[in-house]
């Protein structure tokens, strides 16, 4: 249960309503107390401090449509994704930042085609020891002078605890992968900011632990989350994975926070990416993070799926009809 106590309320009642409730405060626009779902009502002893509240049936209670029907606004620089917008987001580079001239031939390609966005990784939570773990801080030294150059916004995971400050100095949105979602030390760090999350699904987590991961930031006080889907393992062997468009509807339809489609993970194959991607663009999301290098068989993480320039430019052609079925602008 979410509860708002009334504006004049004092510290030390809303320390005496929080210990009375077990729960978490939460300071914003006004105060917030969240309760342990099972509540579902607030105590005789609190409800003169009481404004209104909000029961729940589930750990899903600040990213309910249920608590708030509308779908969470966030602003990455002067873009604005979910809210009232009909604004996809169209978010491209490589896996990794590999070196100086791969970054800014990637970033200079993206201005051209006008749009606003990066993303690239510089910590990798790579599955094998022996595979390449990326730059590093070296790597977000790249893409913050790729910013500065070109006035690009960064999405760049973090892929543990240890560097979650330095992400958050480099990067406009901290991404937090699959293999971190249940992170909880990434979690509470990114809590602790402002700054826009994007949250991936694990690939073996449901929908519900998947937003109640979501959960720890925006009740830790960062309201500005984006979920991810970027598929779910599966049975089938011949695609990396099974991107989930059911639950996307799901999402849509419960949650109150903005998505965004991952169709190159999903797939894993270059070939299948820009089907895909319209696919995704159909269900009218907020955005799509597709992986884009100057020459994906030289890669040095997940080439397969990786579209080269011509590739992306052709598929990018195809999305504005799309887009204009379905009421969204491509930017």
């Amino acid at each position: 249960m979410i509860i708002h106590l009334k504006d004049s309320v004092t510290q030390a009642q809303i320390k005496s309503a929080a210990d009375a409730t077990q729960a978490i405060i939460l300071h914003g626009e006004g105060v917030k107390l969240i309760t342990p779902a099972a509540l579902k009502e607030p105590p005789t002893a609190i409800q003169s401090l009481v404004e209104s509240f909000h029961p729940t049936d589930s750990d899903i209670q600040l990213a309910s449509r249920g608590y708030s029907s509308e779908t969470r606004t966030v602003e990455i620089g002067e873009t604005t994704i979910g809210g009232s917008s009909r604004n996809t987001v169209v978010v491209t580079g490589p896996c990794s930042v590999e070196s100086r001239e791969q970054i800014f031939g990637v970033a200079e390609f993206i201005t051209k085609l006008g749009l606003k966005t990066i993303r690239a990784g510089c910590y990798k939570p790579r599955t094998s020891p022996y595979s390449f773990q990326g730059m590093g801080l070296e790597g977000l030294k790249l893409l913050s002078e790729v910013r500065e150059k070109f006035g690009l916004r960064v999405f760049t995971e973090v892929r543990d605890a240890t560097h979650v400050h330095d992400v958050i100095e480099h990067a406009d949105v901290i991404q937090i992968g699959a293999k971190s979602m249940y992170d909880h030390g990434i979690l509470k760090a990114c809590a602790k900011t402002q700054k826009p999350v994007l949250l991936k699904r694990g690939f073996g987590s449901t929908l519900q632990e998947f937003v109640q991961c979501a959960e720890f930031i925006l009740s830790g006080g960062n309201p500005n989350v984006i979920l991810c889907e970027r598929g779910i393992r599966a049975f089938e062997p011949k695609t990396r994975f099974t991107l989930d468009l059911c639950g996307v509807a799901y999402l849509k339809e419960h949650i109150n926070l903005p998505i965004i489609l991952d169709p190159s993970h999903a797939m894993g194959h270059a070939y299948g990416v820009a089907d895909l991607t319209r696919s995704c663009l159909a269900m009218g999301v907020d955005g799509l993070l597709i992986e884009t290098h100057p020459n994906p068989k030289v890669a040095k993480s997940d080439a397969a799926q990786q579209l080269d320039f011509g590739q992306f430019e052709q598929l990018l052609g195809t999305l504005s009809p799309v887009a204009n079925a379905i009421g969204k602008k491509i930017i």
